[in-house]
Order: C-alpha cells, then sequence, then structure tokens
C-alpha cells in the first residue's frame, strides 16, 4: 500500500492511495489518531483501512511530508562506497550519523529553499525508511521486522555551512529535506537492498546508483542506531546518497531558483520539487 499525509481545505489528515483516489483514514479517526504517526504508534492502520472511510481526488489534496511529525529524522553520511571514493575517503568502520530538524522536511511539490546566507545548496537522493514497530537493542536478524516502509528522500545540504561551520547547520537548513511522495509499505519492496535510485536536475540525470553499493545495509543502520537511541513508529532513517553530488563535481553544481530537481526510487515514484530563493 502507499500511505500519505495530506491537507485538504484547511483540515491535515492521511490515507491511502488507491490510483488516482485516496482513502481518507483521518476524516473517521481524526479524534482519536489525528497523524499517520499516531495510527502507527497505536498500532491500527490496519483495522483503519477496513473501516469503509469516504475517498477523495488525489489531485485535490496538498501532500505532506508521509510523516509530518516524526520523533526522530535520523541521517546516514558516507553509506556507498563509490560515493565515498569520489571525495577520496576511506571506507568507514561505523555508520556516520547526523540528525534533521522537522522543519527541514519538505512535502513532493514542495519548495526547496536556497538560503539567503549561501548559493550552495546541493541535492542527495537516497531510500528512506519508517519505523513501524519500536525497539531498543535490535539484533540485526530482527531489523527489518521493524520497517513500516519507504520513501524518497533528498539530503539536500549546504556545503559551505557543512563545511566550514559544522554539520548539524549544513543540513539543517529551513526547507531542504525533500520527503515523499508517499510511503510505500514494505511488503511492496521485497529486496530494499537492491534498488536503482537517482537524481534528475531540469530533466537531466545527475546521480544514479543502487541500493547494493550500501556500505551498511539497512538491518546494520537500524540495529546500530537502535543501540543508542530507542527507536518508535514513525522514525525515518534516510539510508545515504550514491556518488554524483554537486559540490564535487567539476565545476560545482548546485540547485538556484527557478531549478526543478526530482529524486526516484526503484518501486517508490518520483519526488519533484521546484527550487526557490529564501523571501528577504
Amino acid at each position: 500500500m502507499k500511505y500519505v499525509s495530506f491537507e485538504k481545505d484547511g483540515r491535515e489528515s492521511y490515507g491511502i492511495v488507491r490510483g488516482d483516489e485516496v482513502v481518507d483514514l483521518g476524516s473517521r479517526h481524526g479524534d482519536r489518531y489525528p497523524t499517520l504517526r499516531a495510527a502507527l504508534d497505536a498500532g491500527v492502520l490496519s483495522d483503519l483501512a477496513e473501516s469503509g472511510s469516504p475517498v477523495l481526488r488525489l489531485r485535490d489534496v496538498r501532500l505532506l511530508p508521509p510523516i509530518p511529525d516524526p520523533r526522530k529524522i535520523v541521517c546516514v553520511g558516507l553509506n556507498y562506497g563509490a560515493h565515498v571514493g569520489e571525495g577520496g575517503g576511506a571506507l568507514p568502520d561505523f555508520p556516520s550519523l547526523f540528525t534533521r530538524f522537522t522543519d527541514t522536511l519538505v512535502p513532493d511539490g514542495g519548495d526547496l529553499i536556497v538560503p539567503k546566507v549561501s548559493h550552495e545548496l546541493d541535492y542527495e537522493c537516497e531510500l528512506a525508511l519508517v519505523i513501524g514497530r519500536g525497539g531498543r537493542h535490535i539484533p540485526v536478524a530482527q531489523a527489518m521486522d521493524h520497517v513500516f516502509g519507504y520513501s524518497c528522500f533528498n539530503d539536500a545540504s549546504v556545503r559551505d555551512y557543512q563545511e566550514k561551520h559544522s554539520l548539524p547547520a549544513g543540513k539543517n537548513f529551513h526547507a531542504t529535506g525533500g520527503f515523499g511522495p508517499w510511503l510505500v509499505s514494505a511488503d511492496e519492496i521485497p529486496d530494499p537492498g537492491a534498488l536503482d535510485l537517482c537524481t534528475r536536475l531540469n530533466g537531466v540525470e545527475l546521480q544514479h546508483g543502487n541500493t547494493r553499493d550500501l556500505i551498511f545495509d539497512i538491518p546494520a543502520i537500524i540495529a546500530y542506531v537502535s543501540g543508542f537511541t530507542p527507536l518508535s513508529p514513525g522514525d525515518i532513517i534516510s539510508t545515504g546518497t550514491p556518488e554524483g553530488v554537486g559540490f564535487l563535481r567539476t565545476p560545482p553544481i548546485f540547485l538556484k531558483p527557478g531549478d526543478v530537481v526530482e529524486i526516484e526510487v526503484e518501486g517508490i515514484g518520483v519526488l519533484r520539487n521546484p527550487v526557490v530563493a529564501e523571501d528577504g
């Protein structure tokens, strides 16, 4: 199934995408489970899906990030062998992690913002996963049982701040983390370790990789992260980007106002975002 969060006529809700329609689960159950994360937390999504909720046209809703209110957003850096190679580094011994703020998230169709303090906003196509069942010290062998679904993620990064100031600053500018368009349930992605993914900028492909090149695969990432912090339903983990990022090109390529950037992940779909300048 494909799950979305959305806004319609000033009301936020969530539901299941079926063709060009959305089954609006939140319209019936929003008083008890106001967000998709809340429904995941309560373990009631499968029950809600059978409830005969009203149907909306997909084109009539404004998509939100699939999980608009995660407790945690954990990202993995330098996790593709070819990407480490293009930067001239050595393969890491442990996952290199950083976190994002919730207000960095941008839905499908939403604007990625080039901040007024920098012109070095870079793209990064990634496969993201969402936790469905929480846990602590999750064994590698059981890690996939904790995955609810997968989505596309653009871990867009302000490179001069990342390199000269700090990694948290470069990764947490407002409205720089594309996420969507939906969550595809884990049962529909039988092998997340063999997915093609790519970035297109104004229709031109700039990144193309496959999750076979991950240094730390999804079970290893979940086990590692859950070893130092409890994972909860709705938590987002983005798994890293392949080679071809803009700041390592000659000359560098950065996102600029008027661009359109697309992130495509096999079996999930396309996350499309226009790029705009920050007001003021």
